[in-house]
């Protein structure tokens, strides 16, 4: 079971964000200026649609955005004109929210009147195919990306993510507060913005307006960046281990020996779980050091407590020999 949240799965983006944010970078130009740019962009794939115009669309993936390169567009030109016309209007046929034109190339015009009529963005990109892909995918996957809004607090420990877990008033932020105060890192408290990037890394950072302030109850709000520094602080770190803080249970059975694991799920991603039950006394801060590097250990390919079970039953099957 992952910890409260409010998901958002792939928020969309328009083809005006793009032009905003990638215009200079991309060199970008619109060539159908009377066409709308708030057309939504939810898949963060994009492609060429070589076969496409060939005449074979049986396949062809609608609602994806598409490029015309240096080959596509020397195909187009070897057509005869309304063969060219033809293969154009089976294209637009499709949801298409932009189609990209790369290298600066002369753009025939029935394409961007059969573009216009179908209300589909043409845009000029003065890079080339290659650098447009490596460049506008990486953007993409990151708007596009799968996220979450987690209830917590995140902190560098030891180059650990742990993202800490638990009631209300059950001690996060202080947790937190004693690590940075230790040296370690505090990335975001008490909102923690997850996203996943592929299909097992998921990120986690601080909310723009929040940035690296901290609720301590009694005291009120603290910047943590001002108080103990810029390196006390990350923009984003990846979520490694979720902690779960409760307050001591006698009618729970914790874990003695570390052979019982636990793990959660969050958006779509399994991480190792660890409950630390609390009671007067319990030095949690060390205990998050130690949760911390016992994970680099078993990241190394040691796990402590198999190693020590394994060890036990040699010595005792020797022993009854």
């Amino acid at each position: 079971m992952s910890p409260p949240s409010n998901s958002a799965f792939g928020t969309p983006v328009t083809v005006a964000d793009i032009l905003d944010t990638k215009a200079e970078i991309l060199d970008l130009e619109m060539l159908t200026p009377g066409v709308r740019l708030d057309r939504v962009v939810d898949d963060p794939d994009i492609s060429s649609p070589g076969l496409a115009l060939a005449g074979f669309t049986a396949r062809f993936p609608s609602g994806r955005m598409q490029v015309l390169g240096e080959t596509e567009m020397t195909y187009l030109a070897s057509l005869d004109p309304a063969v060219m016309r033809s293969r154009l209007e089976a294209l637009f046929e499709f949801e298409i929210p932009a189609l990209f034109v790369t290298k600066g190339q002369d753009v025939p015009a029935v394409l961007i009147e059969l573009a216009s009529a179908a209300g589909v963005p043409v845009i000029l990109s003065g890079t080339t195919t290659k650098d447009f892909y490596w460049r506008i995918k990486p953007f993409l996957e990151a708007a596009l990306a799968p996220s979450e809004h987690l209830h917590g607090s995140l902190a560098d420990v030891y180059g650990v993510g742990l993202l800490f877990v638990g009631k209300s008033g059950v001690g996060k932020s202080e947790c937190v507060l004693d690590l940075v105060e230790r040296g370690h890192r505090l990335v975001a408290d008490d909102l923690v913005l997850a996203h996943r990037r592929g299909n097992d890394v998921l990120l986690g950072r601080g909310h723009p307006l929040q940035r690296h302030h901290m609720e301590i109850r009694g005291i009120g709000i603290i910047d943590i960046r001002a108080l103990f520094g810029v390196r006390a602080i990350r923009q984003q770190k990846r979520i490694e281990v979720v902690v779960n803080l409760e307050h001591w249970d006698e009618a729970r059975t914790y874990t003695r020996t570390g052979l019982e694991t636990e793990s959660t799920e969050i958006l779509g991603v399994t991480l190792p779980r660890v409950t630390v039950p609390l009671n007067p006394g319990k030095n949690i801060t060390v205990i998050s050091e130690v949760v911390a590097m016992n994970h680099l250990l078993r990241y190394s390919g040691l796990d402590s407590a198999e190693a020590f079970d394994n060890h036990l039953r040699a010595y005792l099957e020797q022993d009854y020999e």
